[in-house]
C-alpha cells in the first residue's frame, strides 16, 4: 500500500511541477486523503522533484548543453562575456543565489511552519490573483534574449518564494516574468532553466540527509519509484505546456488555484482537514 501511495504521489508531482499550481501544495494536500493520511514531508517532495528536473534536462538538453559550453568558454576568453548563451549561464547562477541562501537559512521553517494548510490555502489564492493580474496586464513583448541581470535577480527572488508550499516555483517566476514584460513562453522557459540548479541542489541534499537520518512516511525505494514516475509524467507535461503557452493564457490555472485554495479553507473550517 505504501508503494502505491508513493507512486500516486509521484504522478501528482509530475502533473503539477511545471504548471503554476504548486506541486508541493498538491503533495501536501493529497497526502492527507491517502490511506496513510499524512504529510509526505519536505524530504519526499524535494527528492521526487529530482525526477521532474531530469525531465527539464531532457527536454531542454540542447539549450542547456549550449549554455554550459558557452559559459565555460567565456571564462577562458574564447567567446565574449556578452555572448547570449554565456550571459544566460551567469543569469541562471545569479538567479539561483536567493533560493540557495534562503533555503539554507530557513530549513526548519520550511519543513514545519510553511507546511501549515491555512498558509498553503491563502498562498494559493493570493498568488493565483497575482498571476492573473500579471498575465492580463503584462506587456508580453520581451523575449528571453533581452533578459537583463537585474531582471534575472528579480526572477531569482520570485523563485525563492516557492519555498512556501502553494506559491509554485514556475508560477512565481513566470508571474514576475510577465510583470516585467516577457512573453509567456519566455517567462516559462526561464522558470524551467532557473529551477534546475535549485531543485537538484535541494533534492540531492535531502537525499544525502535521508541516508544519514532516515525519516518520513516512505522508504528510499518507494521514493525512488515515485521519482521515476514524476520524471515520465513531467516530461509529457513540459511538452504540453510549452505548446499551450504559444496560444493560451494562464487563466485556467488562476481559476483552479482560487477554487483549490477556497476548498482547502472550507475543509479546514469544517474540521475535515487539520492544519498540520
Amino acid at each position: 500500500m505504501q508503494l502505491l501511495e508513493a507512486l500516486f504521489l509521484g504522478l501528482i508531482q509530475g502533473l503539477t511541477e511545471f504548471l503554476p499550481i504548486s506541486s508541493s501544495a498538491h503533495l501536501r494536500i493529497v497526502g492527507e486523503f491517502l490511506p496513510s493520511a499524512q504529510d509526505p514531508g519536505a524530504t519526499f517532495t524535494a527528492i521526487t522533484q529530482i525526477g521532474t528536473e531530469l525531465a527539464v534536462l531532457l527536454y531542454f538538453w540542447k539549450t542547456i548543453v549550449r549554455i554550459i559550453a558557452r559559459w565555460a568558454q567565456s571564462l577562458a576568453g574564447r567567446v565574449p562575456r556578452n555572448d547570449p548563451d554565456a550571459r544566460m549561464g551567469w543569469l541562471i547562477i545569479i538567479g539561483s543565489v536567493p533560493i540557495a541562501v534562503l533555503g539554507f537559512l530557513f530549513q526548519d521553517v520550511i519543513r514545519n511552519t510553511f507546511r501549515n494548510l491555512w498558509l498553503v490555502a491563502i498562498v494559493l489564492i493570493a498568488f493565483g490573483i497575482l498571476l492573473g493580474v500579471a498575465d492580463r496586464w503584462g506587456r508580453r513583448r520581451r523575449e528571453l534574449d533581452t533578459l537583463t541581470y537585474p531582471h534575472g535577480l528579480a526572477l531569482g527572488f520570485a523563485q525563492a518564494l516557492a519555498l512556501v508550499p502553494g506559491v509554485s516555483r514556475s508560477g512565481a517566476t513566470t508571474t514576475m516574468g510577465l510583470a516585467l514584460g516577457y512573453t509567456r513562453p519566455a517567462a516559462a522557459e526561464y522558470a524551467f532553466l532557473l529551477a534546475v540548479p535549485a531543485v537538484f541542489g535541494s533534492g540531492f541534499y535531502e537525499l544525502l540527509q535521508s541516508f544519514e537520518e532516515p525519516g518520513g512516511p516512505y522508504t528510499l525505494v518507494e521514493t525512488g519509484a515515485a521519482t521515476l514516475v514524476a520524471f515520465a509524467v513531467g516530461l509529457a507535461v513540459i511538452a504540453f505546456l510549452m505548446r499551450y503557452l504559444k496560444r493560451g493564457s494562464f487563466l485556467p490555472f488562476v481559476i483552479y488555484r482560487l477554487l483549490l485554495g477556497t476548498l482547502i479553507i472550507v475543509l479546514l473550517s469544517t474540521g475535515v482537514l487539520q492544519p498540520y
